[in-house]
């Protein structure tokens, strides 16, 4: 993936570079500070990649900068709303400084992020603009979701489905489908982009919540178990809560309610009426759906069959990891 590695170096290097105001500083030191605790870089890298596809990319760098700091400010204020203390092994912006420093600093990065995509070339700013207007609403919304999914247990497969297409993979899908725009790509083929880019982000979210339960640990580079433990609302909980029944469901719903017990036995047992639930297959098996459903869209793709098959390793590398 020599390519979309390249990519990332840009992208790396061109943050480094970004323009940013120095005062005042309580506004900007943290803006800084996100955007150099790393990250795969990866909205952006696609963002490139598919603009190659059809030919330069050199017009897409700018607003893969705006897709990156849009990412990054969606996850300085979610931090804020779930309450967490790290990303990517670092203090998170409000624990750093404080939760009115994170919401106004996340909100001077969407304006900058608003800034970058304008750099987009003027004959097509408007389609541009249309795709990020739309992800950035639907970001929105899966964050909702999400939130509204803490407070019950009534969660269908379907609802859950829907909350991560809209939290995770829609900027996913509209990272390429902007690239594939500012390459020259037709609108076809820009569509096609925004399918696969969508699956593989659904398949990717569902893999990460199989790995977590059943996934390798010094592979998965997390502790196996978390969701369990926080009582995350993932596609495995939210099947096995709709697949058991009697008994079964009514211990799993008293694990939830559980506010002591040790994190050792809630895995365990947990783990136990998830394969009772045979929530491991089923979650495989809708991974896969969304996997091939992505490669399949990506096939009828035009462009430079190099960068096609640069893409097709991303998706299975993606999917690789820890399987």
């Amino acid at each position: 993936m020599a390519k979309i590695e390249e990519f990332r170096q840009i992208i790396e290097d061109q943050i480094r570079m970004l323009d940013r105001p120095v005062r005042p500083e309580g506004l900007y030191d943290p803006v800084k500070y996100v955007l150099s605790l790393g990250g795969k870089r990866l909205r952006p890298a696609l963002c490139l990649t598919s603009a190659a596809l059809f030919g330069d990319y050199s017009a897409a760098v700018l607003p893969a900068i705006g897709l990156e700091v849009f990412h990054n400010f969606t996850l300085l204020h979610d931090d804020i709303m779930d309450q967490s203390s790290v990303r990517r092994n670092q203090p998170t912006v409000h624990e750093k400084w404080d939760n009115n420093t994170a919401i106004l600093s996340g909100d001077v990065m969407l304006i900058k992020a608003y800034e970058l995509m304008a750099k987009s070339p003027v004959g097509v700013l408007p389609q541009v603009l249309e795709v990020f207007n739309k992800t950035a609403t639907e970001v929105c919304e899966g964050q909702q979701f999400d939130m509204d999914f803490e407070k019950t247990t009534d969660v269908t497969e379907e609802g859950y489905l829907d909350m991560i297409r809209l939290k995770t993979a829609v900027l996913i899908g509209a990272s390429l489908k902007i690239g594939g725009i500012l390459g020259g790509g037709s609108l076809r083929d820009s569509s096609l982009l925004y399918k696969f880019g969508q699956d593989i982000g659904m398949a990717f979210q569902l893999q990460d919540d199989w790995l977590d339960v059943y996934g390798s640990q010094e592979a998965f580079g997390k502790r196996i178990g978390n969701d369990i433990l926080t009582n995350k609302k993932t596609f495995l909980l939210i099947t096995a809560l709709n697949r058991l029944e009697n008994d079964s469901k009514k211990e799993l719903l008293s694990w939830l309610e559980r506010k002591e017990y040790l994190a050792e036995d809630k895995i365990a047992a947990v783990t136990h009426l998830f394969d009772e639930a045979e929530v491991s297959d089923l979650t495989r098996k809708k991974r896969d759906e969304f996997f091939f459903r992505a490669l399949e869209n990506l096939e009828k793709l035009g462009g430079n069959k190099d960068i096609k098959n640069e893409l097709q390793t991303f998706a299975h590398d993606l999917m690789a990891r820890a399987r």
